[in-house]
């Protein structure tokens, strides 16, 4: 702790301030208050937006460039994740087609 400069104690603790005054901001009005329609709407998108941007850039991109080669066991599992998700709408056989694809091109082709 003594090597930790002035700066960024004022740094750590005012962040702390922000987070701590934005999540009771909602606790400490005394009414009743709710999110318009529009953004109550846009953030049913929010879990959506973060697993695709958490997900479609490990299967498009090796090592932060994009792939070069059609030949990635990736692309082929996520399609057919993809497509068994569409069929039947059930993210275990989701999960289950795309490693039944993965495992065999991965680690029997070397892909």
């Amino acid at each position: 702790m003594r090597d930790t400069d002035p700066w960024t104690l004022v740094v750590i603790l005012a962040l702390a301030g922000v987070t701590v005054i934005a999540r009771s901001f909602f606790f400490l009005s005394s009414r009743h208050w709710s999110l318009p329609r529009w953004a109550e709407r846009g953030l049913q998108y929010a879990p959506v937006a973060a697993l695709s941007a958490v997900v479609v850039p490990e299967i498009l991109s090796t090592q932060g460039e994009l792939i070069a080669t059609w030949k990635d066991a990736r692309l082929f599992s996520a399609a057919a994740g993809a497509l068994a998700y569409f069929w039947r709408r059930n993210v275990l056989l989701t999960i289950v087609a795309g490693m039944l694809v993965y495992l065999p091109l991965h680690v029997g082709l070397g892909w």
